[in-house]
């Protein structure tokens, strides 16, 4: 970046006293909302509050609510959008909206935001009819119904523009990049989500995964499964185990699509929205035990919260020594409630203290692991034999 370019980008600092400035204004709300409250209790406790006076009432506190949150949406989206980054990645307050957050859904929600303001105040005016002038009603009306047309336009705009971002930015760093299919489910949803564009930054949460290979679950093969049942797959596929903080164990023999299946259920999580990191669980081992021994274990399984989704590959192919199964347990203990794991293994849970080298510690991680998770065992033939048959019978 040239010297004018970089006193340019600099001049974006210029806004964050607005911020601040909003800052005050959320408190002088905060002055009004208990201000207002006092008044009502007063009034009740007097006995000078009939039933509507109660409800215009609540309805200022609603409404003085609302603002308030339409402030915090300026303040630490605007703030995040267009000055810095707040660094609230892997905190367990962090807003729900503000992962996704970006110029156009900051516009939308705004609006949306306005609509709900502006519907508040006009509740206002209908309970207290018989002393709201019917011009006010009228133009009162008139005016909700323009900011709703308008919230309507930009929720609309949004849409296109930031599938048009998102395909700008593929073609620009991969003009090659695969894309991902949409997701299925046998009906409408999976229409909808085959025309739906893929979401802004997908292609780079993937990339930054660091997958093995690309796989999606439209690639594996269900039909050579015994079990589980292929709607298991589908349903996992949503990815909702992410927003429930809960883990997915997919147990099975070697060649049965463990690895495929959490390649594909991570990639889905990087489509809805997340950040996923992939390793095996002997590099998982390896990770940690570096960290230890540098003395920033503690630091590094924070730094891990930032990952909505790890998967821990090839869980008892290898046994572990004793340093690293205390490590994978502190791991597992550390994400218990708080994030998820996709984890692959070729032995029942029952038997994990074969890998762990201790029944207590194999029994303890299991426990967190499975407490809120999805157990799924793939019982079917090995692909890699299948395709020596296959080989084998078209030799002869």
């Amino acid at each position: 970046m040239t010297t004018l370019g970089c006193a340019l980008f600099a001049t974006r600092w210029l806004q964050a006293p607005l911020y601040f400035g909003l800052v005050a204004a959320q408190g002088v709300y905060v002055y009004k909302f208990f201000n207002e409250l006092w008044h009502l209790i007063h009034h009740v406790i007097t006995g000078h509050a009939d039933e509507t006076h109660v409800m215009l009432a609540v309805l200022k506190l609603v409404d003085v609510v609302m603002i308030a949150n339409l402030l915090i949406m300026v303040i630490v989206g605007g703030y995040e959008t267009f000055v810095s980054r707040i660094g609230l990645q892997g905190h367990r307050d962090q807003p729900e909206w503000l992962s996704h957050v970006n110029s156009n859904v900051l516009k939308v929600k705004l609006a949306t935001a306005i609509v709900g303001i502006s519907s508040v105040h006009l509740l206002q005016m209908f309970v207290d009819v018989h002393h709201t002038p019917r011009h006010d009603l009228l133009w009162g009306t008139v005016i909700h119904m323009a900011f709703i047309a308008s919230a309507a336009i930009l929720a609309y705009m949004s849409g296109p523009m930031a599938a048009h971002e998102a395909r700008a930015r593929g073609v620009k760093e991969d003009p090659h990049a695969v894309v991902v299919p949409a997701q299925r489910d046998g009906g409408a949803a999976a229409r909808d989500e085959e025309a739906a564009e893929p979401e802004a930054g997908a292609e780079e949460r993937v990339e930054a995964a660091g997958f093995p290979a690309r796989k999606v679950l439209e690639m594996f093969d269900e039909g050579h499964l015994r079990a589980p049942e292929p709607h298991v797959i589908t349903r996992l596929g949503k990815a909702d185990f992410v927003t429930r903080k809960a883990n997915v164990v997919l147990l099975g023999g070697p060649g049965t699509g463990k690895t495929h299946l959490a390649v594909g259920l991570g990639v889905r999580a990087c489509q809805a929205g997340h950040r996923v990191l992939f390793a095996t669980a002997a590099e998982w081992g390896a990770r940690l035990a570096d960290a230890k021994a540098a003395g920033r274990l503690r630091k590094e399984l924070a730094r891990l919260d930032a990952y909505q989704v790890l998967v821990v590959d090839e869980v008892g192919y290898v046994p572990f020594d004793s340093e690293v199964a205390q490590l994978l347990f502190q791991l597992v203990s550390h994400r218990y409630e708080r994030a998820s794991l996709i984890v692959t293994g070729n032995r029942p849970l029952g038997r994990w203290d074969e890998v762990f080298g201790d029944s207590a510690t194999a029994s303890a991680t299991v426990d967190r692991l499975v407490h809120h998770a999805e157990v799924v065992t793939l019982d079917a033939d090995s692909y890699r034999t299948r395709r020596l048959e296959s080989a084998t019978a078209v030799g002869f």
